[in-house]
């Protein structure tokens, strides 16, 4: 595995697999880990040789529970709003990539790490796995974009109910709501997701490359809309400030947003 700080590669012939985090934090993202991974995607998105993509965490604890919010506790509003526009530009790189990207989840995916994993093409997501959106709870304003990739998976009705209430939902229950794309045991996981990898491979690169082209022009323009939108504020700042400060006051190691203590 090659690679600095909290994002790392390794490639085996023309299958790319990503790592996230530390293995520390739930795999928390800071700022310039976002920044990294855009740039990682950007240049995979220029190999003709690659065929795909796996997208996992680091370690066996989680996928990533999103951003690091420790940045936040001192930050202003811009530097919030940077940091928000690094981990819009990192999903928008994954979601863009020519070739499928497979997420591989175990542990915690929420907030921004539950945005990561949508981002892919496909989601294998360990039954005991934990998916959500907990972010309205730290004053996080839900944006458009975000709200778009739970809905294209879930319909409208269940990315209300996941948004307005902040729940954590199962690798089974995610894969009945369309989340998940396969849900199994966490030890056939690794197992899973190579054979589902394995069976991409067989197919001529050009074909592949078609149908992942073919399906993002179906969404693109409800993407394209939302990207056109005005951006709006990341967060209800006073209500984002308080809830950190009485967070990280009982705990040195806070987890990052998303967990099923945090937010964004």
């Amino acid at each position: 595995m090659t690679g600095t700080g909290a994002i790392g590669i390794r490639r085996d012939g023309a299958l790319a697999t990503v790592r996230i985090g530390s293995g520390r934090r739930a795999n928390a993202l800071g700022t310039r880990d976002w920044q990294a991974l855009a740039a990682l995607f950007h240049q995979l998105a220029e190999d003709r040789t690659l065929r795909a993509v796996v997208l996992s965490g680091r370690g066996t604890g989680a996928f990533s529970a999103g951003s690091d919010m420790r940045e936040w506790l001192s930050a202003d509003p811009a530097e919030i709003e940077a940091s928000f526009s690094a981990m819009e530009n990192a999903l928008t790189a994954v979601e863009r990539l020519p070739v499928p990207v497979v997420a591989e989840v175990r542990g915690t995916a929420a907030g921004a790490g539950c945005q990561l994993a949508c981002a892919c093409d496909l989601r294998i997501v360990a039954s005991d796995a934990r998916l959500g959106m907990p972010i309205a709870r730290w004053g996080i304003l839900v944006p458009p974009a975000f709200a778009a990739r739970i809905a294209l998976l879930t319909g409208p009705a269940a990315a209300r109910e996941l948004l307005l209430t902040g729940r954590l939902v199962d690798g089974e229950e995610a894969a009945r709501l369309g989340l998940a794309t396969i849900s199994v045991p966490e030890p056939e996981l690794a197992a899973t997701t190579s054979a589902l990898v394995a069976s991409i491979s067989e197919h001529p690169p050009p074909a592949v490359r078609a149908a992942k082209r073919s399906v993002d022009a179906l969404l693109a323009p409800a993407r394209d809309r939302l990207r056109r939108l005005p951006p709006g504020p990341a967060a209800d700042y006073a209500s984002l400030q308080h809830r950190l400060n009485a967070f990280l006051s009982h705990s040195l190691t806070a987890p990052a947003p998303g967990s099923p203590a945090g937010g964004g």
